[in-house]
């Protein structure tokens, strides 16, 4: 379908039917992971009364091992099964589990514990009507566990709308830092690539063009998969935004407001290795991540010494940017090499070679196939820097300033003109590009949309922080006097040595610690610190280094 093209993710573009005033097609998959499960009997009875046909759903109860299995309550929607896990377990797995054996055109993952409103799946599902890269978040307060109630009765006063009035919902208790950051963004549309830190999983939505798009979720993860998903979603392209009218009853509160200091810990490891928007999760030095935050992309061509001899002291460049969050794919030939007989100095692959050995084991550099499916796909960094030649290398400051920039901009696109007007390399948030894929726009018609929805920069190169290659300097290692020495002679080397390295250590005002409020949902943020600052909470505050913040 032709779809209307949101700009950034100002979803208020888009126009969707009021409620009751439309007429569904999309089916509907309803996927709740369900770990003792005591609530099953209201939760399904506010199910069985929706608005949505009930012809269009489907309900998946995904049975996560529970020692005793879970039985379905008479009262629930006609088309309501239970699904058994059958390998691994966690709420990401059964999720998954329950996403692969359903059929619906739309996904909402539902917690077993949530109440819905009689309109909650028709506010979802109106968008999915609209635009298939929207995900949805509904709205919740958080009430005491126990309903006073039938399960007829519930269904009832969810078909005629008195559920609303089983609590007061304005001094119930809100998912505190997801609606400030809603109320500070309003509604999530000013708040930029950040927003995919709102993706709750208690009440989502998305096409399953969009689940399948963004990968699905890791099975493996116990806690934060919602946050880690919401990542690869704002990855592909998503509109994230959430309906106040899609509500329901959250009965009790969740892990994450009760024990908010262990959940934050828990999750700061997994959120630094496959999160890299989360820039204050990766603040040690030193360290590498699994997803890097910079993939950059360079070809190895052409034979002649001085050719791959220049791609060596580029990539050297790269390595040696003060961003040192970013993985380089360098493009070769790398299947030609192999181990028969010939003279090494007479090798014609003598130069790849070369290369080769110098980087195959460098952890900071992939060498793939010139048709590696990495390289027509979405990479995983949040970006790609393309360099169609190894002529120029970037300053030291370079990669980290232009990300950031480009982070501050909102921008999704930069090329680095020659002279001659010539695109010499080219910065993409892959983002920007995933939303261009749901138009099925490609090449110069990606560009252009890019260019629409979030903007792009020309900037000639060598103004911009690229250098020639041999006015780059890469430093080097000087040789050190290792003949021997009497023994205390040399400790008293060592020592001086150490003294010296420590005045010259220079990293600039760190960022102390921010002391965290524990033990209120208040605090409870799946991992957000708890700030006064929506940039904070989206995940952008940065320390200092002496060479950047790589």
């Amino acid at each position: 379908m032709r779809q209307p093209l949101v700009r950034g993710n100002d979803w208020r573009s888009l126009s969707v039917a009021a409620l009751g005033g439309w007429t569904p097609t999309k089916t509907v998959s309803v996927v709740m992971p369900a770990w003792n499960p005591t609530k099953l009997a209201p939760v399904l009875a506010a199910l069985a009364g929706q608005t949505y046909p009930s012809e269009l759903v489907e309900v998946l109860v995904v049975d996560d091992g529970n020692p005793a299995p879970v039985e379905l309550p008479e009262l629930r929607p006609e088309r309501t099964r239970v699904v058994r896990v059958e390998e691994g377990w966690g709420r990401a797995n059964a999720i998954q589990t329950g996403v692969e054996a359903s059929d619906g055109e739309i996904i909402v993952w539902l917690d077993d514990d949530m109440l819905v409103f009689g309109h909650h799946l028709e506010a979802h599902a109106r968008w999915h009507h609209v635009i298939d890269h929207a995900v949805v978040l509904g709205t919740k307060r958080f009430v005491d566990p126990e309903v006073p109630l039938t399960p007829a009765e519930v269904r009832d006063r969810v078909v005629d709308g008195s559920i609303a009035t089983l609590h007061d919902w304005e001094t119930s208790v809100p998912h505190g830092w997801v609606e400030e950051l809603w109320a500070e963004t309003d509604d999530l549309t000013t708040g930029g690539w950040g927003s995919f830190r709102s993706v709750v999983g208690a009440t989502v939505s998305m096409s399953r063009a969009m689940a399948e798009a963004a990968g699905g979720l890791q099975r493996r993860l116990r806690l934060g998969e919602d946050t880690e998903f919401g990542f690869r979603l704002a990855q592909a392209g998503a509109v994230l935004l959430p309906d106040h009218e899609a509500r329901a009853w959250h009965l009790g509160f969740t892990h994450a407001m009760e024990h908010s200091a262990l959940v934050n810990r828990y999750n700061h490891a997994d959120f630094a290795d496959h999160v890299p928007s989360l820039r204050s999760r990766r603040n040690r030095y030193g360290r590498s991540y699994r997803v890097p935050y910079v993939e950059v992309v360079v070809r190895a061509d052409g034979d002649a010494e001085g050719q791959l001899e220049s791609v060596t002291q580029c990539v050297d460049a790269l390595l040696d940017s003060d961003m040192l969050d970013l993985r380089v794919l360098l493009v070769g030939r790398w299947s030609s090499l192999d181990d028969r007989r010939v003279s090494p100095l007479h090798d014609p692959a003598r130069e790849l070679g070369v290369t080769h050995r110098w980087f195959r084991e460098e952890p900071r550099v992939d060498l793939v196939e010139p048709d590696d499916p990495r390289l027509a796909a979405p990479a995983r960094a949040v970006y790609r820097l393309t360099l169609h030649a190894s002529d120029l290398a970037p300053a030291v400051p370079a990669v980290r300033a232009w990300a950031y920039d480009m982070e501050r901009t909102r921008l999704g696109l930069r090329r680095f003109l020659s002279a001659d007007g010539r695109e010499v390399a080219r910065m993409e948030r892959v983002a920007a590009y995933g939303r261009a894929a749901w138009h099925g726009a490609r090449g110069a018609e990606a560009d252009a949309l890019v260019a629409e929805a979030f903007g792009a920069h020309d900037v000639a190169a060598l103004e911009a922080g690229w250098q020639p290659l041999e006015e780059r300097e890469v430093p080097r290692f000087r040789n050190q006097d290792l003949r021997q020495m009497d023994r205390a002679e040399s400790w008293a080397r060592a020592q001086r040595e150490i003294a010296a390295g420590r005045a010259k250590v220079q990293r600039g005002p760190l960022r102390p610690a921010t002391p965290r409020p524990q033990g209120t949902a208040e605090a409870a943020t799946q991992g957000v610190r708890a700030s006064s600052s929506p940039r904070t909470r989206l995940g952008l505050g940065l320390g200092r280094r002496s060479r950047g913040d790589g």
